[in-house]
């Protein structure tokens, strides 16, 4: 299943892209609206389109961080765990978690069945939607941060990878989404 030393498919296109550090930078505020954008789900073999969930039901945005179908960052690879292993109670609540991640469509539907995922993955490999959000680069992959989304869409909270807290936990989202008007 998941191997640490099978670097095939690491040294890409877009591991150059995102090989130098940008710091996240990511401008939007919160109470506002954040950017739409569609991207393919390769858990359901759908087109998403973040809009669509407007005035129906609040969103986590999770961007993860995963180099090849093999290799994924030792901080998000726990977090995508937990995120699978909670997705029912996010769903219990009404919320909807779409992971995005940079791998191409191949390598997504390896990770959605190795990894049994049940909550959607979107594959960004052009990492068009990580640079829109502005969450940072580092070592060929986009790092990762979630945002969660009331069901109007507007912001209600965000974090951004940093060393000293890599992912905001299931319990800070989940009550995130409690504070907020959802």
């Amino acid at each position: 299943m998941l191997t640490s030393t099978d670097f095939s498919g690491l040294l890409n296109e877009r591991f150059f892209r995102n090989f130098l550090p940008v710091p996240a930078t990511t401008r939007l505020r919160l109470g506002i609206g954040t950017p739409d954008f569609q991207l393919p789900d390769i858990t359901n073999g759908t087109l998403v389109k973040l809009s669509s969930y407007r005035d129906k039901q609040p969103v986590l945005l999770a961007f993860t961080r995963i180099f090849t179908e093999k290799q994924y960052c030792p901080f998000c690879f726990p977090h995508i765990k937990a995120l699978n292993e909670n997705y029912e109670q996010f769903l219990n609540r009404g919320i909807e978690v779409l992971m995005v991640t940079s791998t191409d469509e191949r390598q997504s539907q390896i990770v959605v069945k190795d990894l049994k995922l049940k909550m959607p993955l979107l594959s960004d490999p052009s990492c068009r939607v990580f640079r829109t959000y502005q969450v940072g680069q580092a070592l060929g992959a986009p790092l990762p941060a979630q945002f969660v989304l009331d069901k109007t869409g507007k912001l209600l909270y965000q974090h951004l990878f940093s060393f000293l807290d890599h992912n905001a936990s299931i319990e800070t989202l989940l009550e995130q989404f409690n504070k907020g008007k959802l």
